[in-house]
Order: structure tokens, then sequence, then C-alpha cells
């Protein structure tokens, strides 16, 4: 059981939400006015559903004001379908969308996915060059300096880095990271790969590569 929050001006769509996730035996918060979020204890919740499409407020600019002040996942619920929307959304630090109108079982399964990553046990350390990975706090470091990485930025870079000099393709790493291989096309991966990087290269780190018309590995 999980506690979620739920953020959308139309009322159907919360109840839709609610009824689907309490599948799953998940406590939903409804918020149908964005505006109230900023007063809410967002620690409390385990995920986070933001609608985009908000008169009061737009779920991008909700999520850049909150993104400082949770840890927990955000998946932006959309109707926008070109790719630089949904890729400045996960620039504001988002970790998946889905794309409206979205069935019963895909937000399930996506949501399930996120949170079961959240479960996931680690231990110890791993050290690849001058970067390491603090496994149990979900950190990366490079030269011992905290690299500010999103949760979906830390896992793609664990993954990789655990097997490093492999090639992975964009749908599996999605499917690695957010066990989920249903109708995602994968462009979420592209953008957190380009977050990753330039948040590496402030470190002079150049890690992962680009391997043309296959997908992309931690540098040997």
């Amino acid at each position: 059981m999980a506690k979620i929050l739920a953020v959308d001006d139309e009322k159907d769509i919360l109840v839709l939400i609610k009824n689907a996730l309490l599948k799953d035996e998940h406590l939903v918060t409804a918020v149908s006015n964005a505006t109230e979020v900023s007063k809410m204890d967002l620690g409390a919740f385990d995920l986070i559903l933001l609608d985009v499409m908000m008169p009061e407020i737009n779920g991008f600019t909700l999520c850049g004001q909150i993104r400082h002040a949770v840890d927990c996942p955000i998946l932006f619920l959309t109707a926008k379908s070109l790719e630089e929307d949904l890729m400045y959304g996960l620039g504001l630090g988002a970790d998946d969308y889905i794309i409206k109108p979205f069935g019963i079982g895909e937000l399930r399964a996506r949501v399930n996915a996120h949170l079961r990553r959240e479960k996931r046990e680690r231990r110890s350390i791993l050290f690849v060059d001058n970067v390491h990975f603090n496994l149990s706090g979900k950190e990366l470091f490079v030269n011992e300096v905290k690299v500010m990485l999103t949760k979906s930025e830390y896992e793609i870079c664990e993954f990789l880095a655990r097997n490093r000099g492999q090639v992975f393709s964009k749908e599996k790493i999605y499917e690695t990271i957010f066990g989920f291989d249903g109708k995602s096309d994968s462009t979420a991966i592209t953008e957190h790969i380009k977050n990753i990087r330039s948040k590496l290269h402030a470190f002079d780190v150049d890690a992962i590569d680009t391997v043309w018309g296959i997908g992309y590995k931690w540098r040997q």
C-alpha cells in the first residue's frame, strides 16, 4: 500500500485514478485545485501524479515548484504528445509520463513499477574510476563531490555502470529501470541521458557513450 497524490482539474479523471489504484490497495489523495498542493505535507506521499494542462497552475510549473521538496517519483498525466513538451517536463525533474487517454491497466502498471523501484534494497559502494555510487543512499559522487541527480537519472547511471561496456537499447533501459515495457516509446530515456551528461560534464566526466542505432553504454 502506498500514499499517492493525484492532481488533475478533471474530477472524472480523479475518480478513475482513485478507483484504479484502490485495486492495488493504495491510498489516493485527489486534488482538483492545483494551488492547494503547495500547502500540503508533500513528504507524506510515496508518488505524485500531475496533470499538465490545468487552469490555475500547469503541471510543469507545479513540478518545478515542488521537486526540491519531495523525494518521491513524479509522473505527468498529459494529453500533450509533442516530444519537446514531454522532454521539457522530464527536464524539470519528473520521472515519467503517461499519455492521455490511458488505460487503467497501464496506469496501475506504471505506478506500481515506480513504487517497486523505490523499495529496492542497495548496499555498499560501487567505484568506477573517479565516480563512486553510494548504493544504499542512491547517490553518485565525482571526486567525493555529490552530483545532484534525480532518482531516475541515478538509476540509469547505476544500471549502466554496473554493466559498463555493455550496450543497452532505450527500451531495455526503460524496462529495467521502471519495470514496464508497454506503450512507452522510451523517449524519456533520451532526455534522462541528456540531463545526466550535462550534470556529469560539469565535473569533466564523459561516462556515457551513444552507440548509434543501438543504444547507450557506460564507457569502460
